[in-house]
């Protein structure tokens, strides 16, 4: 149930993120306001690792290294996350980047990547990508 919830949230915050940051760039431009939003980030990182932190950074020295580009990759969501909702618009960006983000857990999870799991993907998989593909354009065609 916690995880059911903590991922609604997750795409809730995600979806307003993803305008606030774009109406961010509009004004102070892209670049600028993903460093805005990175150090922003950093910053409360920092205060909930401090508040809330049981870990240790000595167990770095252990983690494989292709782990340790989070950092580089949250630059570049948000930075592609901006420019999809301002090339698009928010529903057809976000309803992209979600779909985009369920084939890539597919494939995760198909092929077993990056430790996870593997499960198998079956016909009716493809089947739930593809209505969700023909959603995205019926949407955007409806848009016209």
């Amino acid at each position: 149930m916690i995880g059911f919830a903590a991922s609604i949230i997750a795409g809730a915050v995600m979806s307003l993120q993803g305008v606030f940051n774009t109406q961010l760039s509009d004004k102070i431009g892209l670049y600028e306001s993903s460093t805005f939003v990175q150090g922003t980030a950093f910053v409360f990182s920092v205060i909930t690792m401090l508040i809330f932190g049981k870990g240790s950074f000595s167990a770095l020295k252990e983690v494989n290294l292709l782990y340790l580009t989070g950092g580089l990759l949250g630059v570049i969501i948000t930075i592609t996350v901006m420019l999809g909702i301002s090339k698009l618009n928010t529903t057809t960006a976000i309803s992209v980047i979600l779909v985009s983000q369920l084939i890539c857990g597919a494939l995760i999870d198909a092929f077993g990547l990056f430790g996870s799991e593997k499960i198998s993907f079956n016909f009716r998989n493809y089947i739930g990508i593809a209505l969700m593909l023909s959603g995205i354009i019926v949407f955007k065609l409806a848009n016209r």
